[in-house]
């Protein structure tokens, strides 16, 4: 008999009324359900706990003819576990747990993946034996990656954790200053703090979450972009980190229920890193996310970070200008206070005076006098720009037009005689005419001092060695119902990226091919924008008060690529992905 590659819902059927696993009123039960919700007959029987998940799973393995193996309880060698690198085990759900010479036994949950039994095969240069194995199986060997990650990793943190002795004495709610300030220079504590930075460094992450729960601390790193877990601590060092990144913030010790922002810096083998540190309180203790900034950034050019020769061109036409507005929109982390930065750069020349209010001041420019927005004590956005107007600028940055009176004092500073930089939370650049009405300002106004929006979203770049492939009927129908295709072809043909002639059935496209230096496929990642020019026609288009679908349309006449347009161009480039292209631009 020919070994199958996957269950049918029928012959499971067949198999478990055969061996009466399960009633037969129920399993009829099961079947319409799975039938109305389109989704497969064993799911409902899961999850309605009719038959035990090791009994299904070892079932579907008679059925396949190959070996069932539980997981549960096996502890796997780190060096046999990382034959498989993570993301790869997490994204097909395979785990390596046994080598016998050139052999490797793999579990899967579905043993029909064909294309990464081979693939693994390739990279590893071993025999694949696949078993069948259970959800539980899996999520418990995922967890063993953790446990080697720590061990690579964080050899100090398990050392130093053991020497941490329990912070929080029985019935008391909060330590008191002193013992929480003898915590935060607690050597343990300490090291386990500094590891932590010094991994989150290393592996490139912008972001640390430390995150408390009853039993345990989750520290997890975003990376460009994506959250993935680091390592989970045991809850009794949770005060004494937090103890210990509070003295580095210079932030209040014994306050535990207001949320808390500071900033503190290191130098690390990568460079000096500012650390931008939020402190608020959950149910289970204080929650601190840290955003990593790099304070000598290698100098950006518009290019570098993603802008097309064309727009390029039209935002090099108005830094020539001496007054009106630029403004770049995007929700939090697309890269706006980059593209700003960059833009500084730019104009910053030993004629120029440029001043900068901020909040914070991610990164420290020479020659250019910035300013650290501080509401506390009264000094706001709109504070600040009233007393940046007398400091005889000719370039002024504003971090963020959040409220009608700031606004108000940009567009004022605009009309008489400054070039005006910053950034507003708008999804795209047409988008922004409406915000700055909602604030207030005059139609007449916007047309006259906006010069130009800026639009854009951040996207993971594709490793160098990435998989080509060309679309097939399907995938562009698919496509084509959720994109205007012929407008996005169109795009392709004018900036050259494609031949004139050229389709979406012979235009190549570039796929992750994940390796072991490159685990997720991606590396890095690069900006998507669209740049809409206020030209004679926009401008009587916003006088009108016109809709920010009727600015589109009319920009997009004039020349304008859409973040969508300009995605799928990196993604014909080879730069990133079609799928990383529609994972960030959410089309309404």
């Amino acid at each position: 008999m020919p070994v199958l590659l996957k269950v049918e819902d029928q012959q499971l059927k067949a198999f478990i009324l055969d061996q009466k696993l399960v009633p037969e009123d129920k399993l009829k039960k099961a079947e319409e359900k799975a039938k109305k919700a389109k989704r497969p007959i064993e799911e409902i029987l899961r999850e309605d706990n009719l038959i035990n998940e090791i009994k299904l799973a070892q079932l579907k393995a008679y059925i396949l003819g190959i070996p069932f193996i539980d997981l549960e309880k096996e502890e796997i060698k780190p060096d046999i576990l990382y034959t498989i690198p993570e993301p790869i085990a997490r994204r097909h759900n395979i785990i390596a747990y046994k080598k016998n010479g050139r052999e490797l036994e793999v579990a899967m949950l579905d043993p029909s993946d064909l294309q990464t039994i081979e693939f693994i095969r390739k990279k590893s240069g071993l025999r694949l034996l696949p078993r069948l194995t259970t959800p539980s199986s899996i999520k418990n060997a995922l967890r063993q990656y953790q446990k080697t990650l720590e061990a690579e990793f964080g050899e100090i943190i398990k050392r130093e954790t053991g020497a941490v002795s329990a912070a929080i004495q029985e019935g008391e709610d909060h330590p008191e200053k002193e013992e929480l300030q003898k915590m935060a220079e607690d050597l343990p504590i300490v090291r386990i703090v500094d590891t932590l930075i010094k991994h989150a460094v290393l592996q490139n992450a912008t972001d640390i979450h430390i995150e408390p729960s009853e039993k345990e601390v989750v520290v997890r790193y975003r990376i460009d972009g994506l959250l993935h877990d680091a390592m989970v601590l045991p809850s009794r060092v949770h005060p004494g980190i937090v103890a210990r990144i509070k003295v580095l913030s210079n932030l209040q010790l014994d306050e535990h229920r207001l949320p808390q922002d500071g900033r503190f810096k290191l130098d690390t083998d990568e460079g000096r890193v500012a650390f931008r540190v939020s402190i608020m309180p959950t149910h289970d203790g204080e929650k601190i996310v840290m955003r990593l900034l790099h304070e000598n950034p290698k100098g950006f050019t518009l290019e570098s970070i993603g802008f097309l020769p064309d727009q390029v061109e039209v935002l090099q036409k108005h830094l020539r200008r001496t007054t009106g507005m630029i403004l770049a929109t995007g929700p939090t982390g697309s890269g706006k206070t980059t593209t700003l930065y960059t833009v500084l750069e730019i104009l910053n020349k030993p004629e120029v005076n440029i001043v900068t209010v901020e909040d914070p001041i991610e990164y420290r420019i020479a020659r250019i006098n910035q300013t650290q927005v501080k509401p506390q004590i009264g000094l706001t956005f709109a504070n600040g720009l009233r007393s940046i107007v007398r400091q005889d600028p000719d370039v002024i940055m504003v971090g963020e037009i959040r409220d009608t009176e700031t606004a108000s004092l940009a567009v004022n500073a605009s009309l008489t005689g400054h070039l005006v930089l910053s950034t507003l939370h708008t999804n795209s650049s047409a988008g922004s005419f409406p915000r700055l009405i909602d604030m207030k300002i005059e139609p007449f106004l916007i047309a006259s001092t906006v010069n130009v929006v800026i639009a854009q979203r951040l996207v993971r770049r594709l490793c160098s060695e990435r998989e080509k492939y060309f679309l097939n009927e399907k995938e562009i129908g698919v496509l084509e119902k959720e994109l205007k295709m012929d407008r996005i072809l169109e795009a392709l043909r004018k900036s050259k990226v494609v031949p004139a002639h050229a389709s979406f059935k012979n235009i190549p496209f570039y796929r992750p091919k994940p390796n072991k230096d490159c685990p997720d496929g991606y590396k890095g990642r690069i900006g998507i924008h669209e740049v809409l020019e206020v030209t004679e026609t926009i401008k009587s288009l916003i006088n009108r008060n016109a809709t920010s679908d009727e600015i589109e349309e009319q920009a997009r006449k004039e020349g304008m690529e859409t973040m969508l347009e300009a995605g799928f161009i990196k993604a014909a480039q080879g730069i990133t992905s079609i799928e990383e292209v529609l994972r960030v631009i959410h089309e309404e």
